[in-house]
């Protein structure tokens, strides 16, 4: 059995784009008959895209989400949607990256819109230091937003978003490589995508063996190693390595910032500024005073693996 996952990141920004326009057409247009077939779907795609080109080529203003991020514009553009009876909705990945300055614009923006009641719309998604980024942007910033916490999945729901998929496909896992799969990931997405993947290209037939997760989780850390952990590692200075495989010595954390420090000889004062470093890089995260983690799982064990030891 030789059958390949695929990667959906185009896939879901073209999506994301085609959910916003048919909500903008519903609103517009009413209610539609649901799609009964593949064609239909096929042309609905199809159409909503045609008029995804035409709303952009008419509004040209919209170009302020490529070129300055948001703008005064935002409240032109959300009356004209109001005026039309549609609405825009903004899609923001890793908003903890925007400067200050650009956030507090875009709170302000925000702000302005809301107390116009148009029907203007952020989904964004962020790390945990999102929420005091923006509160340090603006201080009302936590009552303009609601924000919900997405965090690894529970085993009921690693285990589905395992099984499901392959079952539609007519593939079954044993239950002992599901086990495995969820072990090895801690329940984090993106890695249940990587052993999922290479679990599926390693079986040669239903189900999926313990043997195959086994061989699974070699490659997918091996993949994980070369690719998505090692861009991290790489945009790193020497003393934010040494930091994190201090971090990595104590295991996966949260760990006290005087307990790294201790494992350094080194201060926690003077640590201050390579502890700020890393989290405005996203390496790690603090949700509690003087508390740091890694924002992604088994970053602790690949530190371990690139670097043996704790630089003197």
């Amino acid at each position: 059995m030789k059958l390949t996952f695929r990667r959906f990141d185009l896939y879901k920004m073209r999506f994301a784009w085609i959910v916003a326009l048919a909500f903008f057409v519903s609103c517009a247009e009413g209610p539609k008959s649901p799609i009964s077939s593949t064609g239909d779907a096929g042309k609905f795609i199809e159409e909503a895209e045609k008029r995804y080109l035409t709303v952009s080529l008419k509004q040209g203003r919209a170009s302020w989400v490529q070129s300055n991020f948001i703008t005064v514009d935002t409240e032109a553009i959300a009356a004209a949607a109001k005026e039309r009876r549609t609405a825009v909705v903004l899609f923001v990945d890793e908003l903890q990256y925007v400067p200050e300055k650009e956030l507090a614009t875009l709170v302000s923006a925000l702000h302005r819109v809301d107390q116009r009641q148009l029907p203007f719309a952020l989904v964004a998604a962020g790390l945990p230091q999102l929420l005091g980024r923006l509160g340090e942007a603006k201080s009302y910033a936590e009552r303009l937003f609601e924000f919900i916490p997405l965090d690894r999945l529970e085993p009921a729901a690693a285990r589905d978003a395992i099984v499901k998929p392959a079952e539609e496909a007519g593939v079954r896992f044993e239950p002992a490589a599901v086990d495995l799969i969820i072990r090895e990931t801690q329940g984090y997405p993106y890695f249940l995508q990587e052993w999922g993947k290479y679990c599926w290209d390693f079986a040669d037939a239903s189900p999926v063996t313990l043997a195959d997760a086994r061989r699974a989780s070699v490659a997918a850390l091996a993949e994980l190693d070369a690719s998505f952990f090692r861009v991290r590692f790489d945009r790193l200075t020497a003393l934010e390595k040494n930091y994190l495989r201090a971090m990595a010595e104590l295991g996966p954390g949260p760990h006290r910032s005087g307990d790294i420090a201790d494992l350094l000889g080194r201060k926690v004062t003077a640590l201050g500024p390579v502890r700020n470093s890393l989290i405005v890089k996203g390496m790690i995260f603090s949700m509690a005073h003087g508390e740091s983690a890694f924002t992604v799982p088994l970053f602790d064990a690949f530190m371990r693996r690139v670097m043996p030891a704790i630089a003197g």
